[in-house]
């Protein structure tokens, strides 16, 4: 950055001009602008449309400046050259952390510029002083997402608005250091149309557009901050100063014209929630009615991967660990269920299995379980300590009606049990379950349930003929037809 000079000047024709060198080439100049152009950037990385300030909580607007970012008069700093920064910051009640930066504003001018103008600049916060805070946030303009700044001849002046998009999932979210302390700026990557050497020679205000300080002189020396390039004994002091640390020559006279506005998080405790594979910015009530896993109040969705990864088994190694689907197949492991992790899944379980009978099997795996038609009990179990239910079946009674019981209990109930996994359904729709009918018996000629001395009589009397008593179909009634008839013989 350059020593300071004043040049004053109108929107639309120079009105005057002092030349009071102090030292050094001149830097900076004062303009008077009777209109102030908006540049509004709202930054959307997501596919989602939309404007405004993001957010449900009431948002906190603060400034060291005077200025309303209205048409007026400006110091355009004429000094500043590439990859200097322009900052401002401010204390924080501590009970707001982590807070959302909702919108950053700057005023940047020309003087007398006899060309439109492009400037590439990046957005920065921190949490904390810039000089021993932390980055937390950093975005340059690449004329796509976030449009370079853009200025037409003459003295004009651009308000410069940045905001996140509501409907960004990825809002910008500013912890707490321990400072209570939040700083932004904004940094000049590229001007219009530098000098070869800045440091010797200032960009020249016929082709560059610059930050602009108020005119109502420095309300705040600590809170306004400048990172100066390393020119040597051509500039000021290099890297980051409070304006306070700044000698005379080098320090503005007023406050840079910058604004923010802030949202804190406990108002509406919104964060990150995973929702199959995808992250949305939420409260936590939102985020698990939706079937999402909240990650954290104040959590931003940047720094979260909520690709949903399921518990992947190695037969080889008998390990686990946490792959998407799609990556365990493609290593050739076995995907748990979705929903659980490495720690909550047993990979390979062995246990007791009840068989249909009654019995226990030792120890062998849930498929070998279901091949033999058992009941798995769990992982780690043993026979020993597994107490196996009675095996079911249909219970007969007298009148018709049916009841899966145990043997035991069918015995005692006086019902006739059908056996092992036999059941009550009625499948022909006859009103009496299956296993209750009375068995076909080809004997039974009279049809009272019985096959005894009645039925042979019938049968001899058919001997020799077709027809009913021909029990093998063979056309005639004879000696393998009675041998059918004793075989079902109920005496």
């Amino acid at each position: 950055m350059h020593r300071r000079l004043s040049i004053l000047l109108s929107s639309t024709l120079l009105l005057g001009m002092t030349s009071p060198v102090l030292a050094g080439p001149p830097s900076p100049l004062d303009v008077r602008m009777r209109g102030v152009h908006q540049q509004r950037v709202v930054l959307d990385r997501s596919d989602a449309s939309g404007g405004g300030i993001a957010g449900g909580c009431d948002p906190v607007v603060v400034a060291h400046t005077t200025s309303d970012f209205g048409a007026g008069q400006y110091v355009a700093q004429g000094g500043f050259i590439e990859r200097e920064i322009a900052a401002t910051s401010f204390q924080i009640p501590a009970d707001a952390f982590p807070i959302r930066l909702d919108l950053l504003e700057a005023m940047f001018a020309t003087s007398n510029a006899a060309v439109s103008t492009t400037t590439e600049y990046a957005i920065h916060a921190w949490s904390g002083y810039p000089d021993t805070g932390t980055l937390e946030f950093s975005i340059a303009s690449d004329g796509d997402l976030l449009p370079h700044i853009v200025m037409p001849p003459g003295t004009t002046g651009l308000h410069l608005q940045f905001l996140v998009d509501p409907d960004d999932p990825d809002q910008i979210w500013i912890p707490d250091n321990g400072s209570h302390v939040v700083t932004v700026g904004i940094e000049i990557m590229a001007h219009h149309q530098p000098a070869s050497n800045q440091c010797i020679t200032p960009p020249d205000p016929l082709f560059n557009a610059f930050p602009c300080t108020d005119v109502d002189g420095l309300q705040s020396s600590n809170g306004n901050w400048i990172y100066v390039e390393d020119c040597g004994i051509f500039g000021c002091p290099a890297g980051w100063k409070r304006f306070s640390d700044l000698p005379v020559v080098c320090r503005p006279s007023g406050d840079w014209v910058q604004r923010f506005t802030w949202s804190p998080s406990g108002c509406d405790s919104l964060g990150a929630c995973c929702i199959g594979g995808t992250c949305s910015t939420l409260d936590e009530l939102t985020c698990l009615d939706a079937g999402g896993v909240f990650q954290g109040v104040g959590v931003d969705c940047g720094s979260v991967n909520c690709e949903e990864t399921v518990p992947c088994c190695f037969p080889s190694t008998g390990g686990c660990v946490q792959l998407t689907g799609a990556d365990c197949m493609a290593v050739q492991g076995i995907p748990g269920p979705a929903g659980e992790t490495c720690d909550s899944h047993v990979c390979f379980p062995q246990g007791a299995c009840c068989l249909p009978d009654g019995t226990c099997s030792g120890i062998i795996t849930p498929e070998e379980c279901a091949a033999l038609g058992g009941v798995f009990q769990g992982d780690g179990t043993d026979c020993a300590s597994t107490d196996c239910p009675e095996p079911m079946g249909a219970a007969c009674f007298g009148n018709g009606f049916c009841l899966v019981l145990t043997e035991a209990d069918a015995i005692a109930a006086g019902a006739d049990w059908k056996g092992i996994g036999t059941t009550c359904e009625d499948l022909d729709g006859n009103g009496v379950a299956d296993a209750c009918e009375a068995a076909d018996l080809p004997g039974d000629l009279n049809g009272d349930g019985l096959v005894n001395g009645e039925d042979l009589g019938l049968f001899l009397v058919g001997w020799g003929q077709p027809g009913p008593t021909d029990f093998n179909g063979d056309g005639t009634t004879n000696g393998i037809d009675l041998g059918i008839l004793l075989v079902d013989w109920t005496g």
